[in-house]
């Protein structure tokens, strides 16, 4: 079928000035450095450019090397931005720089704003659910720096008419032999007050019987929480749900037979928390591996089938339950705007030189270093019999190949009818669509009615 183009008249009105405001902008930008192209103002430009490619640079060399060589890295990734700003005082070009960067930023600033009005709102749908008469809630102590103590979970829980299992730090238990104990024991709800790894475990057992599952942000980062909605700052609110609570029916990742709920992290992330001494030393730890992990003897290459595409020598690869917004989750900045799309997210990278480094600081996603991709199946090889992997955090080793995939709405997640709520991403900038709602003009199937 053909496709027309006409107006829109569906599009919100505030989306519709927000993207005449960015094109605005975008054109100011322009106009600037025309203006200021006998000024230095092609200087300006080269000279940031420059100062990206050398820190991006300088950070590589900084991370995959040691000695004299990382010492020159640090002093790079530094001075490159320092002297950028140098460069543009003594020449007289920090106010067209400043312009430029002031126009640029109201340009994307607007163009998102456009794009997140004007993007259909996309929520897991809720339906009323009664009151668990038996519930049972298993709480780690020690998550999240002592939250289950700090915000008196056990007790607000026994209030409310739940059993609890408290785990012992000094005795490390099966939290899933547990969750089967409890169902045995005729539980009609499961719940965990600790990190995603011991989430992911209860969850499963929740899943394969068909029982609503309660989760309580008590982690200390709470990722799982956090796109359900929930409150991270406040524990105590999560357990609202035993009371006055509605489910969601969410996707459920499988990993080799594991079930996970956020991520499956293979290649250099997964062979860093393997070390024991990582836990107590994050950036000591990675400081002292990573040049090993990405040019020297422990250097591993991946191989994955994502559905019918091949990514080849990857040095990592994520695997996520529903996909990401954006690859931030590499720096734990990502959040997924739903949980039930069915489809597994995939971001793989692959760094191998200082010019890959600086070609991603650059062009970002559209990096050849960076793949994203959605997928319903990833296989992941190596030259290997098996592989490190960490699965929701836990650091794990299994055979290869690696298969991850989803199983759809397979879990019944209790959540509390008054809960934050999952904010609306912030999209990509797609300038032809920024051009089409600020002139009206769309694409739409001929015949389609409007």
């Amino acid at each position: 079928m053909g496709r027309t183009r006409g107006t829109d008249p569906g599009v919100d009105g505030a989306a519709r000035l927000l993207a005449r405001l960015a094109v605005l902008a975008a054109v100011g930008s322009l106009v600037v450095l025309l203006l200021a192209l006998g000024d230095g103002g092609l200087e300006v430009v080269l000279a940031g450019l420059l100062g990206i490619v050398l820190c991006a640079v300088g950070l590589w060399w900084f991370v995959a090397h040691r000695g004299a060589v990382r010492l020159l890295g640090a002093l790079l990734a530094v001075a490159a931005p320092v002297g950028v700003v140098v460069l543009y005082a003594y020449d007289g070009l920090w106010l067209t720089a400043l312009l430029l960067v002031l126009c640029w930023g109201v340009a994307l600033a607007c163009a998102r704003a456009a794009l997140r009005r004007s993007s259909p709102e996309r929520s897991t749908r809720a339906v009323a659910a009664p009151r668990p008469e038996r519930a049972v809630l298993i709480m780690n102590p020690k998550s999240g720096g002592g939250k289950v103590g700090r915000f008196g979970l056990v007790e607000r829980a026994e209030e409310l008419g739940a059993r609890v299992i408290l785990l012992d730090p000094s005795a490390p238990a099966d939290v899933a032999e547990l969750a089967r104990g409890a169902v045995a024991d005729g539980a009609d709800l499961l719940g965990v007050a600790g990190g995603d790894g011991t989430q992911a475990l209860v969850a499963a057992v929740a899943a394969e019987h068909d029982l609503p599952f309660l989760v309580v942000s008590a982690g200390t980062r709470n990722h799982f929480a956090m796109d359900l909605g929930l409150d991270r700052t406040d524990p105590s609110r999560c357990l609202d749900a035993l009371t006055d609570g509605e489910e969601l029916r969410i996707d459920l990742g499988d990993v080799a037979g594991r079930a996970f709920v956020n991520t499956v992290s293979f290649g250099v992330y997964a062979d860093v928390v393997q070390r024991p001494e990582y836990r107590d030393a994050k950036a000591g730890t990675i400081l002292t591996v990573m040049p090993d992990l990405l040019l020297g003897e422990g250097v591993r290459r991946l191989d994955a089938r994502i559905d019918g595409t091949v990514l080849s020598s990857q040095q990592a690869l994520l695997v996520s339950n529903n996909p990401y917004v954006s690859p931030d989750e590499f720096s734990g900045g990502g959040r997924r705007p739903s949980l039930d799309d069915g489809e597994l997210g995939v971001l793989g990278i692959r760094v191998e030189d200082a010019a890959q480094a600086a070609d991603l600081a650059v062009r970002g996603s559209q990096s050849t270093a960076l793949s994203v991709l959605t997928a319903h199946r990833v296989e992941v090889t190596a030259d290997t019999e098996e592989i490190p992997v960490a699965v929701d955090g836990e650091a794990l080793r299994m055979p290869t190949p690696v298969v991850c995939t989803l199983r759809p709405g397979a879990l019944r997640v209790l959540v509390p009818r008054d809960r934050p709520g999952v904010p609306a991403p912030v999209p990509p900038v797609r300038w032809r669509r920024i051009l089409d709602l600020a002139f009206g003009r769309v694409e739409r199937p001929a015949g389609a009615s409007r």
